[in-house]
């Protein structure tokens, strides 16, 4: 990766984490928390993917250990969204777009490190998902909701398409940034179009009780 696609991929996390706290914030304001909990829940959001997959892979310090200055830029962006949550609802379509971003970051940066680690292409497209995912699971889990992964939405899905067009784009020997452009590129526009019509995974319903 050139030093200026690293740079905006480090850029594009920052936003992505800030946006994820944000959003973990408003979540956190629905279920009435405190202050402290609105603090607490804005990073393991915005950082719990990244270090559920570091703990898989066995990859030390975890993120947020390594830079301790994520962890006050998450907590910080979760308190100040106190502050200005009544105008929040204005800028939903703006957040939905950002949290778009974030996961297709998230998965892509998932995905280089399950590289740089030497890992099977299928703990490579693991790892993306893991670390695109799994910040929302732990907040809905944590908000006693069903989490967002395991509903019809099309984002988990997003994730693998992203972290497949991206490793496949480095297999066929594509240039790096153009891999990481293209990938990014069409797993945000799924995701948008998604959101824009609804599309969704089959449901699997099950009535019948078992005697």
């Amino acid at each position: 990766m050139s030093l200026d696609a690293a740079y905006y991929l480090q850029v594009l996390y920052l936003i992505a984490i800030v946006a994820e706290a944000v959003t973990a914030a408003l979540v956190a304001g629905r279920r009435s928390m405190d202050w402290m909990g609105v603090a607490m829940l804005g990073p393991i959001t915005a950082l719990g993917g990244g270090s559920v997959r570091d703990v898989l892979l066995g990859r030390h310090p975890l993120s947020w250990v390594e830079h301790p200055s994520y962890l006050l830029i998450t907590a910080g962006a979760a308190l100040a969204t106190i502050a200005v949550a009544r105008y929040m609802h204005h800028l939903r379509k703006l957040f939905l777009f950002l949290d778009a971003i974030g996961l297709v970051v998230f998965t892509v940066i998932g995905c280089n490190i399950a590289i740089a680690m030497h890992m099977p292409f299928v703990i490579v497209i693991a790892s993306g998902m893991i670390t695109g995912c799994v910040g929302g699971v732990l907040r809905d889990m944590l908000c006693a909701d069903i989490p967002l992964l395991f509903r019809t939405e099309l984002y988990a899905t997003v994730s693998i398409v992203t972290g497949v067009l991206y490793v496949g784009g480095q297999i066929i020997g594509a240039p790096h940034d153009a891999a990481t452009g293209i990938a990014m590129a069409i797993g945000l526009s799924l995701r948008m179009l998604a959101l824009r019509y609804g599309w969704s995974m089959p449901k699997f319903i099950y009535t019948h009780t078992l005697h």
